[in-house]
């Protein structure tokens, strides 16, 4: 299948790699000349601007960073919305608000353009093995259609409803990974200060109720400070940015949720807003006056 691909950043690149390796081919786009530079030489062809990508393709794919961008590479000059033609598909797996989600939707379908939302979860890592969670959101049958592309990306694919819906199931999973990052920095900051390796506590607690995919990921970080992004601490603020403004429009109070985010922009003011998100610790490790380290001796 001849696929766009537009959005070539610390997720997409190692996506639009994983679909070339399938065997499909891609025309891709991206402001980053040596990422397009990158995929051409692994086989994909370039196109000047979204519209061109569009034209040339039965499937457009974009990853980008929030609704504004998605917003211009679709529906602004020069954008995929001019490039429509019959027989033309377009899936977002960027993280963006639902309603933004509904609203190029809807413009892509009075050209008779249909589309799915469809973000992603599972970082880096699982861009690069091809592991992703895909939530999405859109007609049914054109998720059968193109569920196969989306398996090739990810271990998990599922349809949670309507346009909108793999937006708002982002939402949520974002929800939960912040807290459950602060839990999991209480928790080291917790041992360590009370003379505990946290190394060992990680251990012991792992396979209990209190395990959980983002303790796996994270605490190995963490224990080593090593907080090279992932998923960087700015982007998750996008997330819950996003979060609380959908919270507010539907009537729902999110406490922890908005904990966390002041957490994470507290971070950011410091200078710390490319890192990972697990660098969260930090604020716990200053409050209480200490750093962890293997075995427990304070810092």
């Amino acid at each position: 299948m001849k696929i766009g691909f537009i959005g070539l950043g610390i997720m997409g690149k190692p996506m639009a790699k994983n679909l070339l390796a399938a065997g499909h081919e891609l025309v891709v786009r991206d402001n980053n000349a040596d990422a397009v530079a990158e995929l051409v030489a692994a086989g994909a062809t370039t196109g000047e601007n979204p519209r061109a990508v569009a034209a040339q393709v039965e499937l457009v794919l974009t990853m980008l960073p929030n609704s504004p961008h998605v917003k211009e590479v679709v529906l602004g000059e020069g954008g995929v919305i001019e490039g429509a033609h019959e027989g033309l598909a377009y899936i977002d797996m960027s993280s963006i608000a639902p309603l933004v989600s509904r609203e190029v939707s809807g413009a892509l379908a009075a050209t008779g353009v249909p589309m799915l939302d469809a973000p992603v979860s599972g970082g880096e890592p699982g861009a690069i093995a091809g592991t992703l969670s895909f939530m999405v959101g859109g007609p049914q049958e054109l998720f059968d259609r193109y569920r196969d592309v989306l398996d090739i990306m990810g271990g998990s694919v599922v349809r949670v409803g309507e346009i909108g819906a793999g937006n708002i199931a982002k939402l949520a999973n974002q929800a939960i990974v912040a807290i459950n990052i602060a839990a999991v920095s209480e928790a080291l900051v917790l041992s360590h200060k009370a003379g505990v390796d946290p190394e060992a506590v990680f251990q012991a607690i792992r396979g209990g109720l209190a395990g959980s995919n983002v303790m796996e990921a994270k605490a190995p970080m963490m224990l080593e400070h090593n907080f090279k992004p992932g998923f960087r601490i700015n982007l998750h603020i996008k997330d819950l940015t996003n979060v609380l403004s959908t919270s507010s429009e539907v009537g729902v109070p999110l406490p922890l949720t908005a904990a966390v985010f002041q957490q994470m922009t507290a971070l950011k003011a410091a200078g710390h807003e490319l890192e990972d998100h697990s660098a969260l610790l930090r604020n716990y490790e200053r409050a209480a006056n200490t750093q962890i380290s293997r075995g427990g001796e304070q810092k």
